[in-house]
């Protein structure tokens, strides 16, 4: 008897190899579980029950649950044809809100309802998210916020990658919540196995849910589909019949049926194909991602946790060779730039160049440079010997006096850009670098603490933080709205004052400028300025897209700047602009002529 229920017991696991790994009171209790259905903690209840002592009942379960999520016989099996409904249906939301449709605020009611939706599947199957994973909510809120908020196009992609990043953390760590753990192996592997889940995993779990599915069929069989066959062959060319003659003799009915007819659109039958095939390639891809994380989310094991990945074979003399070589070679560049650069303008200008040309030169150089410095620290950290606590210590105040010495180089393009705003002015191309660079080096502050408490693992962790840290800036900024400001307020200095450049903006300077517009202590020149870049952007192409002609393609920003400028055209009555040129141009009532750039 015992052995007929151990070779049952093997019939329904289907991977042999862990199989071979079961006791077999752990086979019996196996087969109990996959026959009977029994819940896990029940199973548990009885088991504790016996007295025995030659198995350890604890362990049982653990292995037992692991095994079992293994071979996916228990995971989403609850109702599997309801996966692949709520699956289809979020793809045909998808159609109904993007179809010939600007991006607005459908994206955030798309992604806010498939979240409800893999939550709900998830939880029906009693498989419930880690208080880790969670926390990725909190960057998803707040960057769909910012797609609401503002139009800036770097602003903008950030919040949307983002958004779409967190989510894809929440994927791959929803049961295990442990991504703040993770390794950029860790990240690069866990996106690979994302997209084979999206590939696999949906026609693996057709394959492991063909009893329901055979289930489901069978009641479809019992439904006497022969019989209502026949009747609609029957009843179709009759109706078609009697239609033909009520239309005749009643033209409103006419009207009616032709309408009806009309209404069906077959003439876009084509389109309403590719929708469909759009829909299903969807919901396919939404199957594969709740499998994911019902599947492979858990965590276990995180690459280079126990041991590393690479094996460290360069020894620790060569590296402290390399890393002594840099910080001579940096260590003469930074008394370079304290001598010629941090000095002063008179300094600069004895040696030929102007203070202008030196501040707009080697800036993207110097960011290459601390790049590259970056990737060597972590490079030969990863791969040189370290076999006494003598060599550690070496090696890490090496590696901090590098990093102190790239810290300096970073303030030194930080000052080169700040020269260069203070000479042109802002534009979306100075002010990136500037917000980019205060994170930059906050990146490398935060590898020289890890560094010394020897928690070089997070520094992925850190460097995922300090991107979230940039886009988050870039949305609290808000750019070209800062960019008008500043702008104009050097025009009321008396410095160069380029209105073609605002009129380069996004809807996001559009209310700024009207409150500028509006300030009577504007010099006459200033004012005259702002309102032809207002005027340029009443006769954009895309002034018309600031209005919302549908609720799916809703985005404040473009909302905001229709109504200020529609409240601002009536002062505009003695602007004029011609359009008969290229570039079209914009006259003031004083007679100046401005160029519109507007092309966003």
């Amino acid at each position: 008897m015992l052995h007929n229920l151990l070779d049952r017991a093997r019939s329904h696991f289907p991977l042999a190899a862990a199989a071979e790994r079961l006791t077999p009171f752990e086979f019996i209790l196996l087969t109990m579980f996959l026959e009977q259905r029994k819940e896990i903690e029940q199973l548990k209840d009885k088991a504790d029950s016996l007295s025995t002592t030659w198995i350890q009942l604890p362990s049982i379960y653990v292995r037992l649950s692991i095994l079992i999520d293994h071979t996916g016989r228990c995971t989403m099996k609850k109702h599997p044809i309801l996966l692949w409904t709520v699956a289809f249906i979020l793809a045909w939301i998808f159609d109904f809100l993007f179809w010939k449709k600007p991006v607005g605020i459908n994206l955030i009611i798309f992604l806010a309802i498939c979240l409800i939706g893999g939550f709900s599947l998830l939880l029906g199957n009693s498989l419930k998210p880690a208080r880790g994973s969670l926390w990725l909510l909190i960057p998803f809120v707040f960057f769909a916020a910012i797609t609401c908020l503002r139009q800036e196009p770097l602003t903008y992609f950030l919040a949307c990658t983002f958004m779409f990043v967190s989510l894809g953390l929440l994927t791959v760590t929803f049961l295990g919540g442990r991504w703040t753990h993770y390794g950029f192996s860790d990240y690069f592997r866990n996106l690979f196995q994302l997209v084979v889940s999206i590939i696999v995993r949906p026609i693996e779990f057709h394959n492991q849910s063909r009893e329901e599915m055979a289930a489901a069929r069978e009641r479809i069989k019992s439904l006497p589909l022969k019989s209502i066959a026949r009747g609609l062959l029957i009843a179709i060319p009759i109706v078609i019949f009697f239609t033909i003659l009520l239309a005749s003799g009643d033209l409103i009915f006419h009207q009616k049926i032709v309408a009806f007819f009309a209404s069906l659109r077959l003439g876009r039958l084509p389109e309403y194909i590719l929708r469909l095939v759009i829909i299903l390639i969807l919901a396919y891809a939404l199957t594969g991602i709740f499998l994911h994380a019902a599947w492979r989310s858990k965590d276990e094991v995180l690459l280079g946790e126990d041991k590393p990945i690479v094996k460290r074979r360069l020894g620790f003399i060569e590296a402290a060779i390399i890393l002594g070589g840099v910080i001579v070679l940096f260590l003469s560049f930074v008394i370079v730039q304290f001598r010629y650069f941090f000095g002063g303008e008179v300094n600069i200008g004895v040696n030929g160049f102007t203070y202008s040309q030196y501040a707009r030169s080697g800036f993207n150089e110097l960011i290459a440079v601390a790049f590259f410095s970056l990737l060597m620290i972590l490079g030969l950290s990863t791969i040189t010997k370290r076999e006494n606590n003598q060599q550690k210590r070496i090696y890490s105040g090496l590696s901090i006096a590098l990093i102190a010495l790239v810290i300096v180089i970073l303030a030194s393009a930080y000052q080169r850009l700040s020269l260069a705003i203070d000479w042109h002015g802002f534009s979306r191309l100075r002010l990136y670098p500037r917000i980019f660079l205060i994170w930059v080096g906050i990146l490398f502050v935060a590898v020289i603490v890890l560094e010394i408490v020897g928690r070089e693992r997070f520094f992925a962790l850190a460097a995922i933080l300090a991107s979230f840290g940039f886009a988050v800036s870039l949305g609290m900024v808000n750019v070209d709205a800062s960019i008008a400001e500043h702008n104009v307020n050097r025009a009321v200095e008396g410095k160069h004052f380029n209105v073609s450049y605002l009129t380069s903006l996004s809807a996001d300077a559009v209310p700024a400028l009207t409150n500028i517009f509006m300030d009577p202590t504007l010099p006459v020149a200033v004012h005259e300025g702002v309102g032809a870049a207002l005027f340029c952007y009443l006769h954009s192409p895309v002034y018309e897209h600031y209005s919302v002609p549908d609720w799916r393609s809703f985005n404040y920003p473009r909302w905001e700047a229709f109504n200020a400028l529609k409240e601002i055209e009536p002062y505009l009555f003695n602007y004029n602009i011609n359009e008969s040129l290229l570039p079209v141009q914009v006259e003031t009532p004083s007679h100046e002529f401005y160029v519109c750039a507007n092309e966003h």
